[in-house]
């Protein structure tokens, strides 16, 4: 992160919490305006960053966001698609009805796809500009009774992301993607809660399943700043060559290199 990013514009969903938060207040720090949106307002905004309320699931939300950052900035230089969240019960196939469903994908998919198709003209214009997508390691590694409609939602993203980023590449605009595993959030606490009252089980026992079922050899849950670290660094000039790939930020769960 170096002084070229400084005066630059960046979108940041899911801004007000957990990974999202982190990476928000990690480009402030670097002197970037940061634009965080969320479905409920924050106590307090951070200094240098503007809050956008929003349902990202809602089809017009995009749209409507995108003119408020042009209206007020008149440019967009990095969008960050953060928000996203395993929304649907665990159990498996039989569990799931077409609603779990759509809104996994809405919120999961639909919502990065229209943010982008909304502000990458502007990108295109400028001939510059860059987008980071938030997966996730259960795109690549699902936990069938956990993760199933979320997984294959942030799999689709996955392919998504990188056919975008063959297509705007000619344009000066570079498209990546960051896929977390387990990260300490309030989402990942709250799931942990409710995957022990479902179970009948103890929050530490929960925990522990969900450690043992992925394999973390790192042995622990990642911290939010983590994550953050290599969005800024994606985001930055030191990685005006990096598109199109997908970088895991899981301990090493994913059992493949």
């Amino acid at each position: 992160m170096n002084h070229s990013l400084k005066e630059m514009v960046a979108l940041v969903t899911g801004g007000t919490k957990g990974i999202g938060k982190a990476i928000a207040d990690r480009l402030s720090n670097a002197g970037i305006q940061v634009i965080i949106t969320a479905r409920t307002a924050p106590a307090e905004v951070t200094e240098g960053q503007y809050f956008i309320q929003s349902d990202l699931a809602q089809p017009e939300s995009a749209e409507i966001i995108a003119a408020e950052i042009l209206e007020k900035y008149g440019r967009i230089d990095i969008i960050v698609n953060n928000a996203g969240a395993n929304l649907s019960p665990g159990g498996g196939f039989s569990t799931l009805s077409d609603e779990h469903w759509n809104n996994d994908w809405q919120t999961n998919f639909m919502s990065v796809v229209r943010i982008n198709k909304a502000l990458l003209p502007v990108m295109i214009d400028q001939k510059s500009g860059v987008i980071v997508n938030i997966s996730t390691g259960a795109a690549k590694l699902p936990v069938w009774e956990m993760t199933m409609s979320y997984s294959s939602a942030k799999a689709a993203l996955n392919a998504y992301s990188k056919a975008l980023a063959n297509e705007v590449a000619t344009h000066g605009v570079r498209v990546n993607v960051v896929s977390p595993g387990l990260v300490e959030t309030p989402l990942m606490l709250e799931f942990i809660q409710n995957m022990a009252q479902s179970s009948s089980v103890t929050q530490e026992e929960a925990y522990q399943s969900v450690m043992e079922k992925l394999n973390v050899p790192l042995g622990r849950m990642a911290e939010p700043d983590e994550v953050a670290g290599i969005v800024a660094y994606l985001v930055s000039p030191e990685a005006k060559y990096i598109t199109g790939v997908n970088y895991s930020v899981d301990g090493g769960a994913l059992p493949t290199i």
